[in-house]
């Protein structure tokens, strides 16, 4: 038996079209940036040191604000099927984006903020002379609003779950857990919405308190903040947020895989526990970018490495066996939707193995401050979590039925794959051979994987670019209508 189920309105879709189109086109800037700063580290252009960093900070802090925004848009779509969530918040949080990412821009690009995206205290207000108050002021100042409508969107979520089902355990099914009912728990983009709304809440806050402190510190340099204080909070922050990303995107893989199969993902106990257990991980497994700071106590270190071994198991094992059982001998019939869905588990899984290797404290010792680490935050981000977003975009294109595939679109798709494997192992080798991330300028010896990067991010540029072009395409219809049948055993609110 089966449950049709039809989704929000056409203005709750234009709503989720926006949030894609302002997410997308953003990303595609952070990777033009991406381009340049390979560009200039190969010498094949010259870029002025200072405005490489300007361009550093705002493609690091970009990336991973538009990535989130598209994320919250896959999020929210899926959720709205099972709880009661508030458009209201959702707008603010985008119309908060846009005005968080003006201030953002404005701070680097006219006041020549370049501290990255971590603002390391007390950088922002001793910059010796490489920016002004007014744009470290701007940047913070936009940070903090952005993270702001990101807030209140994870506490509208949070206030859904808890009304539909009791509470927050509710959401993570602890009463199967803990063996009180047997049977299934909640849908699994409740579960995963769930575990969202309790890390990025606890991110956002940390973030929000670093920012505020930088900001005091900023205007009255005689408040002072402890430093190590400042950096656990800002990688807390930081690290939580980045990796909700693809918590979000998931909730995709499980809904879009369960309608192409006709195969309801059921959330059975294993993947329960692996939710819960994630939940708690993904708020303490921060400290393994601390693993150089000598002045951390020696037991947080430990249990920064132990759990970001640990971390990186159980839902993406769930997640990535559940993938392969649920299309396994399902007749599905294969589309540009579905093998996104299906290629973003490929990129979790093997994005994963280098951030473990990196997680090793001897390893880490050696490789942290080395494009090793880009290389694989690229990996789990570009062929996983955006890999997801662009999945879930070609679905709406497909749900709406007006769009048909074209020969450019699977010509994009792998493009896109080979080539962002291709910057990806660019960046792995470089970490290898002692390249250095974060540095303006490279030794000869390592500008030939710099330029080798360079030409596949043109290429993936160029990809992502059709990707784009075919949702804007789609979205100036935005007349579909939702539909697909899942289980009837699935709550329908």
């Amino acid at each position: 038996m089966s449950t049709t189920i039809r989704g929000s309105n056409t203005s709750k879709n234009k709503t989720i079209a926006m949030y894609l189109l302002t997410g997308s086109l953003i990303i595609l800037f952070m990777m033009v940036f991406g381009v340049l700063m390979l560009l200039a580290q190969g010498k094949m252009m010259d870029i002025d040191p200072g405005f490489f960093y300007e361009i550093m900070t705002v493609h690091g802090t970009g990336m991973i604000g538009a990535a989130a925004l598209s994320a919250v848009a896959v999020m929210w779509y899926f959720l709205s099927k099972y709880v009661q969530l508030s458009k209201i918040i959702l707008i603010t949080n985008l119309i908060t984006f846009i005005i968080g990412v003006v201030m953002v821009l404005v701070g680097i690009f006219v006041f020549d903020f370049a501290g990255a995206w971590t603002f390391l205290y007390p950088l922002p207000a001793i910059s010796a002379g490489g920016w002004s108050m007014t744009g470290a002021a701007l940047y913070l100042g936009g940070m903090l609003i952005l993270g702001i409508g990101f807030l209140l969107l994870n506490l509208d979520v949070a206030r859904g779950i808890i009304k539909q089902y009791g509470s927050l355990g509710g959401g993570l099914g602890w009463s199967i857990v803990f063996g009180k009912e047997k049977g299934y728990g909640p849908p699994a983009a409740v579960v995963a919405s769930t575990m969202v709304a309790i890390v990025n809440t606890t991110a956002l806050i940390a973030g929000a308190t670093v920012l505020i402190m930088n900001l005091i510190n900023l205007f009255i340099p005689s408040i002072m903040i402890d430093p190590m204080l400042a950096k656990n909070l800002t990688y807390a922050f930081g690290h939580i947020f980045a990796n909700s990303i693809i918590y979000m995107g998931v909730i995709a893989v499980y809904e879009i895989l369960a309608t192409y199969t006709n195969r309801p993902w059921k959330a059975n106990r294993p993947f329960l526990i692996a939710w819960n257990c994630s939940t708690l991980f993904t708020i303490t497994i921060y400290t393994h970018h601390l693993l150089m700071d000598f002045a951390m106590p020696k037991w947080m270190i430990i249990i920064g490495q132990v759990l970001s071994y640990a971390n990186g198991l159980p839902v993406l094992v769930v997640t990535a066996y559940g993938a392969l059982m649920i299309v396994y001998r399902s007749g599905i019939k294969w589309d540009i939707a579905s093998s996104f869905m299906f290629l973003s588990m490929f990129g979790w899984v093997i994005g994963v193995v280098p951030a473990i290797i990196d997680a090793t404290i001897v390893v880490n010792h050696v490789m942290h401050n080395t494009k090793w680490v880009p290389g694989h935050f690229h990996m789990y981000m570009g062929l996983g979590a955006t890999a997801m977003l662009f999945g879930f975009m070609y679905y709406l294109i497909k749900v709406n039925g007006k769009e048909k595939e074209s020969s450019v679109d699977p010509i994009s798709f792998w493009v896109y794959i080979m080539f962002f494997i291709g910057l990806c192992g660019s960046f792995l080798y470089s970490g290898k051979v002692g390249a250095p991330r974060r540095w303006a300028e490279h030794f000869q010896e390592w500008v030939s994987y710099d330029r080798m990067g360079a030409i596949f991010g043109i290429f993936i540029v160029l990809a992502v670019l059709t990707f784009i072009i075919r949702f804007w395409n789609y979205s100036r219809s935005m007349d579909f209508k939702y539909q697909d049948k899942i289980g009837s055993d699935h709550h329908v609110a």
